[in-house]
């Protein structure tokens, strides 16, 4: 018997943004989804592979676009793949478009351009619960006659209708229906145009150049873009042609690129007439209504700044139980390595280096979760593009537009996707500066820096209203504030001196409010974490094996482990003693001076061998440097050994301290050690004023490889990292610098 093999098939899912097209690609294929950046591009490409189809199928995500005038880089890898120009992705067989319900009119506009592109399409009517609730009446059936094509209806975020997808992409795939005559023609643009457009394919095509009209038409329509880009690469003197065509369409009347818009919004209003009824014009949908309010000028600003301190407020006061749950989990592990394996290397490795340096950063986790889970919220239930609206005006004083916003937001979660997102924003000189002021956002990577400093030496018992604002909660999001109050102006120098211009116009769709759905928050929160946890985790495990090398090497531990072997052999004889109820007050008081007899001993010993490691060596070098900021230099060396990721410095800081800091039987962990380390001549190292000065300083570093490798791969060129990396550190320093002195003149230094 011969077996037949089956080819496997793809299908490109394109969509305006926010349209739910990621949560049907993920209600499509489960958790078969690969991700990675596109070959030769940071344009991120998602497959999956189209669940419960009987034939193997790959779906493709594609970067959400309003239109096919590719002119960022999401929208030239779009149009890249639709058209087969990519040797890494095979051109889709395919085509699955994701339409807003509630605004067919807008997403139409898209749907025509894909007709061109001549593959067999399917038509999905998403957020359907919506259009309903809305009173939106369309007649489905008729729609899809008249275009030609299947349209399928579903609510994606709630998983509603997927099943009717998965069967229609079937149907496509195994008979793709022919073309309809309603399909966009090309006779709705001017005769004019259409002559232009044949005329410069024919004048390629005498180069032995075959270009189809598609691609010409582009050409000619999208001012500098990608198709005009390409083409100016590969043949020579054509632009000067597309210039001259330009010029002869513009004097016939034809304006461009606005007959193009002119031209389908007309042939789509034709597809509508007589299958839409919308709500009446005189009623005021719940969405406007909030809007009057959200938006305005100065109540949606104020509102917005309310909801942000809000948020942050929430942080401390949600995390808390969960953080004492990790810190008590990674206690017990600790003091069960110390049961199993002998004082030496292996056992100061395990407790010292790997479990106290990843403890201290998961220990962290439930402030992180948090608040991906606000930003998630914020997002799906289309708050954020107000908020973007809002700052609109204030964002233009620097040259900016709110198109920057939401990649500048992102950031605060991480500033890798938020340099990512810029992509969207095709003013280039915008896009640029965006992405130089994105890592001063305060993303989540700073957030255990924050927490620590500020519950260790920020008053837990002062408190505002009544108890509901904490001094504590205004402390940390005063420094979430920081990098974006320093980026104003920053923004404005780099828009007036690096990169100078007209600002760019701003122009966003608000989509209707809408409940968050819980499925699509918990795939947010998860993969943001478990990608935050995926990266930080190897970062932090190699630098806290690196940090706890340079702390335990070199020196003689003879002394210190034979002074944890007398600790705990005397801690075995009291536990027996108290288990036979032989203890009596005399004995007790024994074991108590012979317990701090030892612990004398082996803080004397660890401390000889910190000051003689080599990272004891390299902290006395640099002790100098950073000790103007109000820092020893164990702080220095965690600052220094920070630079892969600003979170690993909470491992540094625990590594040291559980090498060399003077710890006694009260000690509660980091924090506790860091309340007792002191200067030479007895004085507190820390103090309110020494946090607050770490804080600025990690609010405007740029202590994070991550981020600085994604620069270079946005910007194609070292100069834009290199430049980052400076005028952060010299930002950082010296805003350090200055609050150190401020608040130590206020008497902040003081214990």
């Amino acid at each position: 018997m011969s077996s037949i093999a089956i080819k496997r098939k793809s299908v490109a899912l394109i969509g305006n943004p926010n349209t739910g097209k990621s949560s049907l690609f993920n209600a499509l294929c489960g958790s078969s989804a690969r991700v990675g950046n596109y070959p030769g591009v940071t344009v991120e490409q998602k497959i999956g592979t189209l669940l419960q189809s009987a034939i193997p199928t790959d779906v493709i995500d594609l970067p959400g676009t309003y239109s096919l005038a590719a002119r960022s880089a999401d929208e030239a890898v779009t149009i890249d793949v639709l058209c087969g120009a990519r040797s890494d992705t095979p051109r889709p067989d395919a085509i699955v478009v994701i339409v807003d319900a509630t605004n067919l009119e807008r997403n139409l506009y898209l749907v025509s351009q894909v007709f061109e592109l001549g593959l067999p399409t399917l038509m999905v009517l998403n957020m359907w619960d919506r259009a309903e609730s809305e009173k939106h009446r369309i007649d489905v059936g008729q729609l899809s006659e008249r275009l030609g094509i299947s349209v399928v209806c579903t609510t994606a975020s709630r998983r509603a209708g997927v099943e009717k997808v998965r069967d229609a992409i079937g149907r496509l795939l195994d008979a793709p229906s022919g073309r309809s005559d309603a399909l966009f023609p090309r006779n709705e643009f001017p005769k004019v145009f259409l002559e232009e457009s044949e005329k410069l394919q024919s004048q390629l095509s005498s180069r032995g150049v075959s270009l189809p009209l598609l691609e010409v038409d582009r050409m000619l329509i999208d001012r500098d873009g990608h198709f005009e880009r390409n083409a100016a690469q590969k043949f020579p003197g054509i632009l000067q042609e597309l210039s001259e065509a330009r010029q002869r369409l513009e004097a016939s009347g034809v304006k461009i690129p606005l007959f193009e818009t002119k031209s389908r919004y007309a042939w789509v209003r034709r597809q509508l007439d007589g299958l839409v009824e919308r709500p009446p014009v005189n009623s005021t949908s719940l969405s406007d209504r909030i809007d009057r309010w959200l938006t305005h000028r100065w109540i949606g600003l104020i509102f917005f700044v309310l909801l942000m301190f809000l948020i942050f407020q929430s942080i401390t006061a949600l995390a808390a139980w969960p953080m004492e749950w990790i810190e008590s989990t990674q206690g017990i592990l600790q003091n069960s390595v110390e049961q199993f394996i002998a004082p030496g290397a292996l056992r100061s490795l395990l407790v010292d280096g790997i479990v106290a340096g990843i403890g201290s950063v998961l220990i962290f986790l439930p402030q992180i979760a948090i608040l991906f889970l606000f930003i998630a919220i914020l997002e799906d239930c289309g708050y954020m593009s107000r908020a973007a609206f809002v700052v609109d005006k204030m964002m233009s004083t620097v040259g900016l537009s709110g198109r920057s916003f939401l990649p500048l937001m992102s950031s605060f979660a991480c500033a890798v996707p938020g340099i990512m997102a810029t992509r969207t924003i095709d003013n280039s000189r915008d896009r640029m500066v965006t992405i130089l002021i994105a890592p001063l956002m305060s993303c989540s990577a700073r957030l255990p820096v924050y927490v620590l400093m500020v519950s260790a030496f920020v008053p837990s018992g002062i408190k505002y209203l009544g108890g509901w604002v904490s001094l504590q909660g205004i402390v940390l999001f005063a420094m979430h504030s920081v990098g974006a109050l320093v980026a104003i102006p920053i923004a404005w120098a780099l828009r007036r001196y690096a990169f100078p211009g007209q600002p760019s116009t701003f122009l966003m769709e608000l989509h209707s409010y809408k409940w968050p759905s819980v499925y699509v928050l918990y795939q947010r929160v998860f993969e943001r974490v478990a990608a935050f946890i995926t990266r930080a985790g190897s970062l932090i495990f190699c630098t806290s094996i690196v940090v706890w090398a340079a702390g335990y090497f070199p020196g003689d531990h003879t002394k210190l482990d034979n002074a944890i072997r007398e600790m705990e052999k005397i801690a075995k004889g009291a536990d027996r003693s108290n288990e036979g109820n032989q203890e009596v007050a005399g004995e007790s008081g024994d074991l108590r001076s012979s317990l701090e007899a030892v612990q004398k001993n082996i803080n004397q010993a660890r401390s000889e061998l910190i000051d003689r490691s080599f990272l004891g060596m390299a902290g006395r070098w640099i002790e100098p440097v950073v000790k103007p900021l109000g820092w020893d230099w164990k702080i220095g060396v965690a600052t220094i050994a920070s630079f892969p990721a600003r979170e690993v410095i909470i491992a540094t800081l625990g590594t040291i301290y559980s090498l060399g800091a003077n710890e006694n039987e009260e000690s509660e962990g980091l924090k506790e050690q860091m309340r007792a380390e002191t200067w030479p001549d007895g004085r507190p190292v820390y103090s309110l004023a020494t946090a607050l000065s770490v804080m600025v300083f990690f609010a405007l570093c740029a202590q994070c490889s991550a981020t600085l490798m994604t620069i270079q791969r946005e910007t194609n060129s070292w100069k834009w990292p290199i430049f980052s990396f400076v005028y952060m550190t010299l930002l950082a320093y010296f805003g350090a610098l200055i609050t150190y002195q401020i608040a130590s003149g206020l008497g902040l230094a003081a214990r």
